[in-house]
């Protein structure tokens, strides 16, 4: 703490040393659910800083940190990248079938620093663990020195009465980062995040894979398990009373379907308390893209490849 008040004192007196980037903007819209961002580097050493605030929805408890919960069942580990641009996150899950993708962009924080890119390898379960010592309303500070062997944790209360810092060791992890190509969809559904969830879980009651087919009549959802069978079908419904939340819309240029593992659509369910709406992105042969936008900051997105009919066996494996 004093030496961040003494570096604050030196800019204040334009002393100190200058840095190549210093970003200060305001946010431009609520940020659901972490307000205030600061993420700060210096040549040795950067800080991240925010303040939770609950999201003004009615699950006040969710946070930013429920993103890492919605991975932390998919992969393990991973090396989140810092950089003038931002904070980014890419992996695949053991098996190849998923990848996840995390943007969060210098635009949306309250202050962003980053003089040049610094990779921090966390294994992403411990990660979880320690972010949930912090409390809802905590200032947390996680401080790296460059090429860092651990990785510090500081919460501060909102009165500043309680100040507890936790240590967790980083990881030297090789993967090679992938370019994902853009890409056009041949269909794109919007939905309410929250019926998407919905429907998944309801979906897992019953069997394990879901069917997604879309057509310009809709999307259409469709399982069968050792207990019978279900299908849901939601239908575009663009009505100028409904918030765009709440609007379904379906674009699409050709039919397509596929079908998915139920257990991994749960899982990037999780989330959903970080956007109102989900986008699905669907070409034929090809994974399946959700993507929850984070207003004003920037993206999580979840690809997973499709399962294909195994003709010999009767059943179906992902590609």
């Amino acid at each position: 703490m004093r030496e961040g008040r003494k570096e604050e004192e030196e800019k204040g007196n334009g002393g100190g040393r200058r840095h190549d980037l210093d970003v200060r903007r305001r946010i431009r819209a609520p940020l659901p659910p972490a307000t205030y961002i600061t993420l700060v580097s210096a040549m040795t050493s950067f800080r991240l800083t925010f303040s939770l605030r609950p999201r003004p929805s009615p699950s006040p408890s969710a946070n930013s940190f429920q993103v890492l919960d919605s991975i932390k069942d998919i992969i393990t580990e991973g090396n989140f990248d810092c950089s003038p641009n931002g904070l980014s996150l890419q992996a695949m899950d053991s098996s190849h079938v998923s990848l996840i993708d995390i943007l969060l962009e210098s635009e949306g924080f309250e202050h962003y620093r980053c003089d040049r890119n610094i990779p921090m390898g966390l294994n992403i379960t411990n990660l979880v663990k320690m972010l949930k010592c912090a409390g809802s309303d905590d200032i947390v500070t996680i401080k790296c020195e460059d090429k860092p062997d651990n990785v510090t944790f500081l919460f501060e209360s909102k009165d500043n009465d309680k100040i507890s810092d936790f240590e967790m060791k980083t990881m030297t992890i090789d993967d090679e980062h992938l370019l994902v190509p853009d890409q056009t969809y041949t269909a794109v559904v919007k939905m309410p995040s929250a019926e998407f969830q919905r429907l998944c879980r309801d979906m897992s009651a019953i069997g394990d894979t879901v069917h997604i087919s879309v057509t310009k009549e809709g999307v259409r959802f469709s399982t069968t398990g050792d207990i019978g069978t279900a299908n849901i079908t939601v239908r575009p419904n663009p009505s100028a009373d409904l918030k765009d939340e709440e609007r379904t819309e379906v674009q699409i240029t050709e039919p397509v379907s596929a079908s998915f593992a139920l257990r991994y659509l749960n899982s990037f369910t999780k989330a959903t308390p970080l956007s109102p709406t989900v986008t699905l992105g669907m070409v034929p042969n090809l994974p399946v893209v959700v993507e929850y936008k984070i207003a004003d900051m920037g993206h999580v997105r979840y690809y997973l490849a499709p399962k294909i009919e195994d003709e010999e066996n009767g059943g179906a494996i992902e590609a």
